[in-house]
């Protein structure tokens, strides 16, 4: 292990209190939401830190109950010409979408939580269809679906999202098959509570069904339509999934994706580009009397040691400020090697994994996240990016790409490891490339072909204004997806960069701002930071703003000259511009 041996050692206590041979559950993240009665509220996500690190200041929040109690809270805002936003009580988005104004205004904006709307879930066996309130968690609706002998097809990997949330920004499992991975497809009406006249009460709820234009837009409306109360979902008979993680040389995957995907209902892939490994995931449906009661509780999203998250932590500050590739790459090599021991956390009989196939109910397959319930016995475990800990702090990607554009991409960000491939250790030593599948969607803002998802994460540093090592190569891998390739950003994940000019890359926009017209024509379920994120609006560039992603830099004082950043063009995609550690430019640049 040489100098590094800490490190890893570090690591490996991290995924044997994560690979435990029962479930530890730990201290639940947070609410999103702290208030007191001098200074309002504040708004944060999961993360604790939104892409500007400015906090979201509201005078004040409701907490409804019931839809009636909802439409009332949305009608005192409307007569008082307050902003308006509605958020959940998991809070994980990552752009700043549910924050009322770039401004704290005294009064002129209010929250609306869906915490307390959860208490319907009404399952129809004839129709294959369950209605629940928007503040739902997921875990609780698959349970009670799973029950009644019935399955939600799609569901996004990590459960910690409420019904009404996940559909609002496009959450997604992955499948080209039927309706395909996103959940917002599986959709067949919802409610929606909306501004209205004096006459009406100063709000309405009005319920969009299947046929209905308008459900196209709020399928996926980034809670700028109005405030979701209900939604209606289709289901099929209870089943059970079987999956096989194939670890293999990754020479081909960007020529065999398509086929993989058809083949297997549930396919994915991860990428490790460092370590020149494809893992290809095998997943489909089988018979309720297959035998097995497997789960999957991916490692990622199980309950840490607060001591062992703190740790890992300082341990990749040490690299990053030493700027240790070579640890890196030891950490990534590591990593890669426990997943496939524990193959990532699935589990054949809800204690260890003991060989594939792993086969199990959909509802236990499906998703995951063991790090989010609470133990009245542990308060020293907890989700390893709760920031009451200090614990790990990373960017997210996310990129939608048109299939027929991913292999060229792949390609592409092949050539770029060749020219020095440790300097992909960084996003190895996280998930790698998690690449899904989702098939062409109807809603507005939704993909419009069949489109394959990439995800990965990065270290992201404690500061702002501390620059990354390798920060070049993932701006380059960024700005490659979004403006070469044309990907569309998810809208839940990624740095602000990434929504430039997003709205030429959606057909029915301009139907979705019709719809957005029509049910809120005073703009009182929009901001200033929603609009910036539709619109693509690219926000002030001041220095440093290209080290978080809030611009792309233009010249060296969006970077960080002092430390050695300057701002450079891309190596393989020559019309990115990226901060890029020069340090014998150091010199040069503050001697003149």
């Amino acid at each position: 292990m040489g100098d590094h041996g800490w490190l890893l050692g570090f690591l490996l206590n991290f995924l044997l209190w994560g690979s435990a041979l029962v479930p530890i559950h730990g201290m639940p993240p947070p609410s999103p939401v702290q208030c007191n009665s001098s200074a309002g509220c504040i708004l944060r996500n999961s993360y604790g830190a939104w892409g500007d690190r400015k906090d979201c200041r509201v005078l004040s929040i409701a907490y409804p109950e019931t839809e009636e109690e909802m439409r009332l809270a949305v009608a005192q805002a409307n007569q008082k010409k307050q902003k308006v936003k509605v958020v959940s009580g998991f809070s994980h988005t990552i752009p700043k979408l549910a924050c009322p104004g770039k401004e704290y205004y005294s009064g002129n904006a209010v929250l609306i939580s869906t915490a307390k709307l959860k208490s319907t879930i009404e399952i129809d066996t004839a129709e294959m269809v369950v209605t629940a309130d928007s503040g739902v968690g997921l875990r609780d609706l698959i349970n009670r679906v799973e029950a009644a002998g019935l399955s939600l097809v799609a569901a996004p990997y990590w459960e910690g999202l409420s019904v009404g949330g996940l559909i609002s920004t496009g959450a997604h499992g992955s499948s080209w098959w039927g309706k395909g991975g996103a959940v917002h497809d599986h959709v067949v009406g919802l409610s929606l509570v909306v501004p209205a006249k004096e006459s009406e009460g100063f709000a309405k709820i009005i319920r969009l069904e299947a046929q209905d234009p308008l459900l196209n837009a709020a399928k996926v409306s980034l809670g700028m339509l109005g405030a979701i109360s209900k939604v209606k979902l289709s289901l099929e008979p209870r089943f059970k999934r079987s999956i096989t993680n194939n670890f293999t040389d990754d020479a081909d995957f960007e020529d065999e994706f398509m086929d993989h995907a058809k083949k297997h209902e549930f396919a994915d892939i991860t990428w490790y580009p460092s370590r020149r490994t494809a893992v290809y995931r095998y997943d489909d449906r089988v018979p309720l009397n297959t035998s097995g009661d497997g789960i999957n509780d991916f490692l990622g999203f199980q309950s840490n040691s607060i001591l062992t998250s703190k740790l890992l932590r300082a341990a990749e500050k040490a690299l990053e400020n030493s700027r240790s590739v070579r640890g890196k790459c030891a950490t990534a090599s590591t990593v890669l090697a426990y997943k496939r021991l524990v193959a990532n956390g699935l589990k054949n009989n809800n204690l260890i994994f003991t060989g594939y196939p792993v086969v199990g109910h959909q509802g236990k397959m499906q998703t995951s996240g063991s790090c989010l319930y609470s133990s009245s016995t542990r308060t020293d475990i907890t989700c390893a990016w709760d920031p009451r800990i200090n614990g790990l702090f990373f960017y997210e990607t996310t990129a939608i790409f048109p299939a027929t554009k991913f292999a060229e991409f792949i390609r592409e960000v092949k050539t770029l490891r060749e020219l020095k491939i440790d300097n992909f250790c960084g996003v190895d030593m996280y998930n790698g490339f998690l690449i899904r599948f989702i098939k062409a969607s109807g809603a507005y803002l939704g993909q419009a072909e069949d489109s394959v998802v990439v995800d990965f994460n990065y270290y992201r540093a404690d500061n702002a204004s501390t620059p990354r090592l390798n920060q070049d190569v993932w701006e380059e891998v960024e700005q490659m997806a979004f403006f070469k390739y044309g990907a569309k950003p998810h809208w839940a994940k990624n740095r602000n960069l990434a929504f430039l000019g997003v709205q030429k890359k959606y057909p029915n926009f301009n139907k979705f701002v019709a719809a957005k017209k029509q049910l809120d024509p005073q703009n009182i379920f929009s901001s200033d930071w929603s609009e910036a994120i539709l619109f693509g609006k690219e926000a002030e560039k001041g220095d440093g703003c290209a080290l978080e992603g809030q611009c792309i830099c233009s010249g060296d004082r969006h970077c960080s000259p002092e430390k050695g950043y300057f701002c450079r063009t891309g190596v393989v995609y020559k019309e990115a511009r990226v901060c890029r550690y020069s340090p014998s430019s150091i010199a040069w640049t503050f001697s003149n």
